[in-house]
């Protein structure tokens, strides 16, 4: 039988262990597999692109579990009454290839970007780093502070979006859970004083969200707005100052801020700062910029911390996804109708 963490059980999860210490934990998910990098299968995802948006497939594997997600991104769905981005995923045993773990992963995929971005910023960003800017309030913004607090202590936070309705609704989440809010008029606002400026907005166009002059020596930013072809946020200056690093290269120089370079600007992989094969931060007045476009193996390292975390209690459902004959070379055996009848 495969077990099943379903949407109603993973937002039990959440609540019962608190997202800010199940973003921590993940985050340590996280620096496992990414120390392990060269272990796994690596290929940029399958994306099917329409006018209204994308599906994307992203696989991968250590050689022991193999897992997918599947993941949309529509910018337009909340206008209709839906989601910008839901999705589901399946751990596997490469033994057998039966699925052992199949997962919601809306809300993971909300804690596993956060744990992502809390990750590089850990070994990218200052260590005296305290305020932190986020640009575009969506349904990530919270998430990213959570992630931001419980693995780099920042409590103060500057938010702008282009809906004040937004911005009204991070701080009704946020401001009771002890963080300070303020509720800037514009991204010149929101960044200034701030020492990491996290952009993430959904419209799937070529924009300028932060431009270079708002952008001081010593900043961390952390882009993951830009995750598709044909979409970016930051004036291209700004990764021409900077320190760039990325998950997959192949992958994000499809997706992300670099899509606007050239194909050989200069990028380092995070997992070769987390591992020592590459320096990270080089002084207090460097530019650092995480092209996060998410990829595969943090998706695999939020599945076996959401499996992990949630086994052995009620939280897990049992499924029959798997036909079982009792003759395995006997499928057929399942709908026969001439079968006794069990």
């Amino acid at each position: 039988m495969t077990q099943l963490l379903d949407v109603a059980n993973m937002a039990r999860w959440i609540r019962r262990d608190g997202a800010e210490k199940i973003l921590v934990r993940m985050t340590e998910y996280l620096e496992q597999d990414f120390r392990r990098w060269e272990k796994f299968d690596r290929i940029p995802r399958i994306a099917s692109h329409t006018p209204l948006g994308v599906i994307e497939l992203m696989p991968t594997s250590d050689g022991e579990l193999y897992s997918f997600k599947y993941v949309n991104g529509h910018p337009s769905n909340p206008a209709r009454g839906f989601q910008t981005v839901t999705a589901f995923g399946v751990l596997a045993d490469v033994d057998n290839g039966y699925p052992t773990f199949l997962a919601e992963m809306t809300l993971l995929t909300a804690l596993r970007t956060a744990a992502t971005s809390a990750m590089a910023a850990k070994v990218l960003a200052r260590p005296d780093s305290r305020t932190l800017a986020l640009i575009g309030a969506g349904s990530q913004s919270e998430f990213q502070a959570l992630a931001f607090r419980g693995v780099l202590g920042i409590e103060d936070l500057r938010v702008f979006d282009i809906d004040p309705a937004a911005i009204e609704k991070v701080r009704r989440h946020l401001a009771p859970l002890g963080f300070r809010v303020h509720a800037a008029t514009s991204v010149d606002e929101a960044v200034d004083g701030a020492d990491i400026i996290t952009t993430c907005t959904a419209d799937k166009a070529h924009n300028t969200i932060l431009d270079t002059s708002q952008v001081r020596p010593g900043a961390h930013l952390n882009a993951i707005g830009g995750d598709c072809p044909g979409k970016t946020e930051l004036d291209a200056r700004i990764l021409e100052r900077a320190g760039v690093f990325v998950e997959f290269t192949p992958q994000t120089r499809i997706e992300g801020e670099i899509q606007q370079m050239a194909p050989d600007f200069p990028v380092t992989e995070l997992w070769e700062v987390l591992t020592g094969v590459a320096p990270g931060r080089s002084s207090a007045e460097q530019i650092t910029l995480f092209d996060s476009v998410g990829f595969a193996i943090s998706d695999f390292a939020a599945l076996r911390c959401a499996r992990d975390a949630t086994a052995g209690s009620a939280l897990q459902e049992e499924v029959d996804l798997v036909a079982q004959p009792d003759d395995p070379k006997d499928l057929f055996s399942l709908v026969d109708v001439l079968a006794p009848v069990s």
